[in-house]
């Protein structure tokens, strides 16, 4: 088990780097990590936020897909918007990336 000085390190080596957060809605925050508490809540700063596309916008590709002739998979890009500074809940996290 790993000490409190062990994670505070651990965390502390993801400040200021790019994170991509899941969370329970679909949804996922890319942004750089600014501090964390207790709580597990995460602060990211120069965020944008994805969403995957509503049915209807999905439904939309698909029918000028095929009135297009195309043959294949109807590719949907994920909504984007940018946030800026943001608190994510850590109960709602599902998944953390860091970027490289």
């Amino acid at each position: 088990m790993a000490t409190v000085e062990e994670a505070i390190a651990y965390l502390s080596s993801f400040i200021n780097r790019t994170l991509h957060i899941h969370i329970k809605d679909g949804r996922m925050f890319v942004g750089q990590m600014n501090c964390t508490d207790r709580d597990q809540n995460i602060i990211l700063s120069m965020t944008h936020e994805y969403r995957a596309p509503s049915q209807a916008e999905i439904v939309k590709a698909a029918e000028r897909h095929e009135a297009a002739g195309l043959p294949g998979n109807v590719m949907v890009d994920m909504r984007k918007r940018f946030i800026g500074l943001v608190v994510v809940p850590g109960e709602y996290i599902t998944k953390i990336e860091a970027e490289n």
